[in-house]
């Protein structure tokens, strides 16, 4: 045993090398005259308040056991993990993203939970998404899913109204990418330039626009999951040549180049600002505050975001379904964070009991309540829709599209930090207009270059 744990922390200090030094003591597995610590991390701070609640329930019950829950700001979360691997005071479980499921598991972090499920009889087939995407190619399973996500239409009701566009219009726009349909028109009406004049009016002024159609739709990120990946999605197109684990990202796929000329010309037109253009000393309003300032009238926003948008002050908003596509269906990736027990604790039962409760209907519901997160779950996330709408917040569209089958799930793919830092500057070059439709073709090459490694 002393053996296998030094092998696995020599490999995991070669893969953390030349990282900062990062104090990670407060993360120890402990066990005190008390009873025995099981820690517990996470980088999302509503999340981690959300769970405390079941922490407490999960303390009165395991008389002796402690939950101790720690968030961490999501830039150091994933480096405070690997330097915790390497000097053994990684926390018990922890919140992860499917990004990093190669990199932890190739490096022996990560405890194999299919033995505990077959002890437990505990039934994978209660959660409504993301199982398969923690199986890694080993064919064993290293997370229970916690969630799912994905993104949807944020709109301004007064700006919707003073446009003469009525909240059944918005809930039914499609979209195409030859010439935009119903969303592109309602984009340019809703869009206003200095002078009072609407995008599809004679003499807009697309040089000095007062508000924006919609939020920019161009580089939050090379998978465009709240911007235009549940546009392009609905041709049929689909990040990876496989579901999971998959050996090229098809970013010269004639689908993806046609839907990406769209969206830049959409900011070219003056309907969408540049990604960018309201951001001020490093810190960019997020998409709720963009809409209550009346900077822009639609904005594609997480279903994360939902609980973020009652706090603005005098707006009065409301959340669309994604336009349909050319086929008349929608589609939209979610992607769910996974629970994960590091290979390293010191009381890997207690962190299964704790684990497994927090994937429980109970648990879910609990914490769902809360609505910072979608249980995976789909009873608790009922509970959790039921409990927001009593606060003002109609979550129906993203239950209906989940429910119809308007989402894929995500690939689980290698070499996530690697493919982000190299892909992204890429599609930026694009929508800066530095690159044409070469670029994509690098990107191409890029991914599959990036997917053949091993992760560092």
């Amino acid at each position: 045993m002393r053996i296998r744990n030094r092998s696995r922390k020599l490999v995991a200090a070669t893969a953390a090398a030349g990282l900062a030094a990062v104090a990670c003591g407060c993360g120890a597995p402990s066990a005190s005259a008390g009873g025995t610590t099981v820690n517990w991390w996470t980088w999302d701070d509503k999340q981690a308040a959300a769970y405390q609640k079941c922490a407490d329930v999960f303390d009165k019950d395991n008389p002796g056991v402690t939950v101790k829950i720690t968030q961490y700001d999501v830039n150091d979360y994933f480096t405070k993990l690997l330097t915790g691997f390497v000097a053994d005071t990684a926390p018990d479980a922890f919140m992860n993203s499917g990004q990093y499921l190669q990199q932890y598991a190739a490096l022996g972090q990560l405890q194999p939970l299919d033995g505990y499920i077959r002890k437990s009889g505990l039934d994978l087939k209660k959660y409504t998404t993301g199982t398969a995407s923690y199986r890694y190619t080993d064919g064993k399973l290293y997370a229970l899913p916690m969630d799912w996500a994905m993104a949807g239409l944020y709109y301004n009701k007064d700006m919707l109204r003073k446009a003469g566009y009525t909240e059944a219009d918005v809930d039914n726009l499609t979209w195409n990418p030859d010439n935009g349909g119903t969303f592109e028109k309602m984009v340019a009406h809703l869009t206003v330039d200095s002078r009072g004049r609407r995008g599809d009016q004679p003499g807009f002024d697309k040089h000095h626009v007062r508000i924006y159609g919609i939020g920019a739709l161009g580089v939050q990120d090379f998978t465009g999951q709240t911007s235009w990946n549940p546009l392009v999605s609905t041709l049929g197109w689909r990040p990876g040549d496989k579901t999971q684990w998959p050996t090229v990202f098809r970013f010269d796929d004639p689908r993806f180049v046609k839907t990406m000329n769209w969206v830049r010309d959409l900011t070219d037109k003056g309907y969408a600002p540049t990604e960018g253009e309201f951001t001020s000393a490093g810190n960019a309003p997020s998409s709720a505050q963009l809409l209550g300032s009346g900077k822009v009238a639609i904005a594609n926003d997480g279903s994360w975001s939902a609980t973020s948008y009652p706090d603005i002050p005098k707006l009065d908003y409301g959340i669309a379904l994604n336009p349909k596509g050319p086929d008349g269906k929608r589609s939209g990736e979610s992607n769910p964070n996974g629970n994960m027990i590091w290979s390293g604790s010191r009381h890997k039962d207690l962190a299964w009991k704790w684990v497994s409760f927090q994937e429980s209907q109970q648990c879910q519901t609990i914490a769902g309540r809360s609505g910072t997160f979608f249980p995976s779950i789909a009873a608790s996330m009922d509970a959790t829709a039921a409990a927001l709408k009593k606060k003002g917040v109609d979550l129906s569209p993203f239950i209906t599209a989940q429910r119809d089958g308007d989402l894929y799930p995500s690939p689980t793919y290698g070499n996530g930090t690697a493919m982000q830092k190299t892909l992204q500057p890429l599609l930026q070059s694009f929508f800066a207009h530095d690159r044409n439709d070469d670029v994509f073709k690098q990107m191409t090459q890029d991914a599959r270059r990036l997917l053949a490694q091993k992760e560092d």
